[in-house]
């Protein structure tokens, strides 16, 4: 054959050929449009924008359960320029949406499309015009090939702009953090002029929730304090034995004298669809809103060891916030804004209602509650609308000092975990009854003023202090699992009792016995708990009996962690000790329609 002439116009490999394939003013290309006003987003989710696809096209101007578009809060650190030093005040002012530039390739996946199909009859005088609401919680870029401009709501564009098509990045400059202020939505409006005629297209969009991970989430690697104590280096040695038998990497940790990882931040993270079924994410650590009452200076109020959200944890894919009263309440409510006090249910369904990602749990009443701007934050992000239980009665009043939740094969999916006195007592009853009551428990182990902790289990029973207040713990916990109930639908049969008794700090309650309940779920199988240091009978301690036992029919095994010296004598556990950066969920929150 003879070989095409690349002057000739009607060479069928040339893409200016009018009647090549990709030609757009040719009627078989897929984005060939007479309509003079089609503007697209990924309305059906499936991360790509396509003007073939009516999935794309209907219901666009709607966000519900099936249509609307994602776009993130782009306010992760994608080159790694921000500052690791500075202010409270000041580390939370750089990252990617901070300025108007998209900071290299990485950058340019968090940001979410629209596209305006090619008007291939477009007048030589024909206009079309952008504009879009809240546009001062978002920037909009304008793409060509490789280069993106920043454009304003209101921008106007040519006919040789129409009839080519053209392609737009978006991005939230910040997380929703009072929905009164901005709920979140962002209303694009396409407006073509050509030849007398006009027409407007619209299109809804969303940013992504701020979401935190939920218990049976698969852990990718746990957190803990860098800190040289016994009593921390054995809780670590501990930990990452279970973490290696789980297939884990070991602990990461952060130098801070501030011991308690759980409550200083908050692994998070936001998502949008991406291409092939895929998430585009972007992790996000919530630094507590303790805010210490007799700051040093104004611009460092908060409690130190959350600075390293910013100064460590920030990066490619990652990003930091902070959000908290600026002018802070007094007193011992404070203790509620540590992290101890936000865990997440794992997904459910209730009657018509669906928790895809969870919902938050929180120690919170009238009166006794956490930083009121922080939890209008977590309130706006809608898709995990938190319950609330009262943890008041707890000398540290967190919800993890009573609850957790595990995976399990049943209909639900998982199982909680909850402290039960009363079990505990019972057991304490029936090694007395069987000849047992001189056995010793905390062995060997002793109290934070070194007076020792050893008792027997006749003493233990003896002890009116202890006695009250496992019975008050009961009353108090089993209010807290009718609201859990209520709100989930949890059977009793999905109820797994942990025994461990209480004793009285103050005015309130702390666990005597270290509080098993208070452990992570690392992986499907594997439960770390910490070392109850219970009676041995029978050449086994039956605290650490019970707990294997519990979890045995969920094929969980329990793996146990020292915690007495650094953390149980001192009102915490194992997991009041760590943290947790787990696997993003595959469950889309889109389909929650919240």
């Amino acid at each position: 054959g003879e070989t095409p002439d690349p002057n000739d116009p009607n060479d069928p490999n040339d893409p200016n050929n009018p009647n090549h394939p990709n030609n757009p003013n040719n009627p078989n290309n897929p984005n060939y449009t007479k309509d003079l006003a089609d503007l697209r987003a990924d309305t059906n989710r499936d991360g790509v924008i396509k003007f073939e696809d009516p999935t794309d096209d209907e219901g666009e101007d709607v966000w519900d359960a099936k249509h609307g578009a994602v776009f993130l809060a782009n306010i992760d650190d994608d080159e790694e320029q921000c500052p690791t030093t500075g202010t409270d005040v000041d580390l939370p002012k750089c990252n990617d949406a901070a300025d108007e530039v998209v900071n290299g390739k990485d950058d340019e996946l968090d940001l979410a499309r629209l596209k305006t199909r090619p008007y291939s009859e477009a007048a030589t005088d024909a206009s079309s015009t952008l504009t879009w609401t809240n546009a001062d919680r978002v920037r909009v870029f304008r793409v060509k090939g490789s280069n993106f401009s920043v454009i304003k709501s209101g921008q106007k564009f040519t006919a040789a702009d129409m009839k080519e098509g053209m392609e737009f990045a978006i991005e939230a400059k910040d997380i929703v953090r009072d929905t009164a202020v901005w709920d979140g939505y962002v209303e694009f409006s396409y407006k073509g002029d050509s030849a007398g005629e006009s027409k407007t297209d619209k299109v809804k969009m969303r940013v992504s929730p701020l979401m935190t991970y939920h218990h049976v989430s698969p852990l990718e690697y746990a957190w803990s304090s860098a800190s040289q104590s016994a009593g921390n280096i054995a809780m670590r040695n501990d930990l990452n034995t279970a973490l290696t038998a789980a297939g884990l990497p070991a602990v990461k940790t952060i130098t801070t004298n501030d011991q308690w990882n759980q409550d200083y931040f908050e692994p998070g993270f936001m998502t949008m669809p991406a291409a092939g079924g895929k998430q585009q994410a972007i992790r996000v650590n919530i630094r507590s809103a303790n805010v210490y009452q007799n700051p040093q200076t104004s611009n460092n109020p908060l409690r130190p060891a959350g600075r390293a959200v910013f100064t460590v944890m920030r990066g490619k894919d990652n990003a930091a916030i902070q959000e908290y009263d600026k002018v802070p309440g007094s007193g011992r409510p404070d203790t509620l804004n540590s992290f101890g006090n936000l865990e997440t249910v794992p997904p459910y369904k209730l009657g018509n209602d669906s928790y895809p990602m969870g919902r938050v749990i929180r120690g919170s009443i009238p009166g006794y509650a956490p930083d009121k701007t922080f939890t209008k934050m977590m309130e706006s992000q809608k898709v995990q609308p938190p319950i609330y239980v009262d943890t008041e009665w707890l000398a540290v009043g967190h919800i993890d000092e009573t609850v957790s939740f595990v995976r399990a094969n049943n209909p639900r999916g998982w199982v909680m975990l909850v402290n039960d006195a009363a079990l505990a007592k019972k057991m304490f009853d029936d090694a007395s009854a069987a000849g047992n009551g001189n056995v010793p428990m905390f062995v060997g182990k002793y109290w934070s003023q070194n007076s020792p902790a050893q008792i027997t289990v006749n003493q233990t029973l003896g002890d009116t202090d202890v006695m009250a207040s496992s019975a008050e713990a009961v009353v108090e916990v089993n209010a807290q699992v009718t609201i859990i109930k209520t709100a989930t639908g949890l059977t009793d049969a999905e109820i797994v009792k942990v025994p461990f008794l209480h004793m009285s700090a103050g005015q309130r309650s702390i666990a005597f016995q270290p509080g098993m309940v208070n452990g992570i779920y690392i992986a499907p199988g594997h439960f770390v708990s910490p070392n109850p240091h219970g009676p041995v009978i029978g050449g086994q301690d039956i605290f650490k009996q019970a707990m294997s036992a519990a979890l045995a029919p969920y094929q969980v095994t329990v793996h146990f962690a020292e915690d007495w010296d650094t953390y149980h004598r001192a009102m915490g556990e194992v997991h009041c000790g760590t943290n947790s950066t787990r696997q993003i969920p595959t469950a889309k929150w889109w389909e929650s329609g919240r």
